[in-house]
């Protein structure tokens, strides 16, 4: 298997990129070919040691800037780093994409050039929040904010399809992002793609509230690329503050601290539970390709992470699952 890796995008790179492909490289009997600045990444590469012999290097002359239009940058980068992944994913020299870059140039290019998949209208990011018992997957959080009720239906097939086949649970739950479980709430869009998923053969559950992501009570949470947007920057923002304020708490006092030693392991734990990096990138569902697009300050397990992630989706085939779902829609 062929993983391209967006070796210019994000705001370590491409530091951090070329540390997680080796990483990835490693861990996993995967090829892997980053792609971007041919002498900055041989410079990475001659750093670490023993480099992997499945990691080689595809040359791109620019990247996409984080403060540029998707738009513009990609119609006039034909060799951006993460344009020249999709070129290679549908030139058949690449399985996957993993990038940290531009989410828009992202989502923009893949769209563009790999096309959408057979009833899909608008690509959706989904990502996987930690609950108090199994990861709740929300989308969109951030590919459509101009939502229609299809696309929302759309989502909830697509990622009924993802969490059946990576989280292995048949059968999950989903529900719509709503101020109210009530059916009268919401907007008028929203109450038609209530309608739509209660007609679907999905184990649809009705409106759900911002609280329900994170107390396990549904698998699947539906909304709008822009409210998903914001309750992913809230959920990171609250992670980072209260971490913050604990550590400074715990340094008020000598008790604070020996107890801070003695929950160590504990807090260790909880770390990690709660840690982007480890569950590497969320996927973008309804290309008609596997793109994996990871946070802007991924660090190199991260990358990691999100090679996996990659590997796994091509591996179960999630694309020929969503298409063959939709088939079933129409009988």
């Amino acid at each position: 298997m062929r993983i391209a890796v967006d070796g210019m995008g994000g705001d370590n790179a491409p530091e951090a990129i070329v540390a997680g492909a080796i990483l990835a490289a490693r861990e996993y009997d995967l090829k892997i070919i980053l792609v971007g600045d041919q002498n900055l990444l041989h410079t990475e590469l001659e750093k670490h040691k023993k480099i992997p012999k499945g990691i080689s290097v595809h040359h791109a002359g620019s990247f996409v800037r984080m403060d540029e239009s998707a738009a513009i940058a990609i119609r006039k980068k034909k060799d951006a780093s993460i344009s020249i992944c999709a070129d290679l994913v549908k030139e058949g020299q690449a399985d996957a994409i993993v990038t940290a870059g531009h989410t828009g140039a992202a989502v923009v290019t893949t769209t563009l050039k790999l096309r959408l998949l057979e009833g899909v209208e608008r690509p959706g990011i989904g990502i996987l929040f930690p609950t108090l018992v199994t990861p709740t997957f929300l989308i969109d959080v951030g590919a459509n904010i101009d939502t229609k009720p299809a696309h929302l239906y759309q989502y909830a097939v697509m990622g009924d399809v993802y969490f059946r086949y990576i989280r292995r649970k048949n059968r999950p739950s989903v529900g719509i992002l709503n101020i109210g479980e009530e059916e009268t709430k919401g907007t008028d869009y929203i109450k038609e793609a209530h309608q739509l998923l209660n007609k679907s053969h999905l184990h649809f559950i009705g409106n759900v509230e911002g609280r329900d992501i994170f107390n396990g009570r549904v698998d699947i949470v539906i909304c709008d690329g822009f409210v998903g947007n914001v309750v992913l920057k809230v959920s990171e923002s609250i992670a980072d503050v209260i971490g913050k304020l604990l550590k400074a708490e715990i340094k008020k006092n000598l008790v604070s601290m020996l107890g801070a030693m003695l929950a160590k392991p504990a807090f260790d734990a909880l770390k990690k539970e709660v840690d982007y990096s480890e569950y590497g990138g969320a996927p973008l569902l309804g290309i008609n390709g596997t793109c994996i697009i990871s946070h802007g300050s991924s660090n190199a397990r991260a990358i990691k992470n999100a090679v996996r992630v990659a590997s796994e989706f091509v591996k179960y085939e999630i694309n020929q699952h969503i298409i063959e779902a939709f088939k079933k829609t129409k009988e």
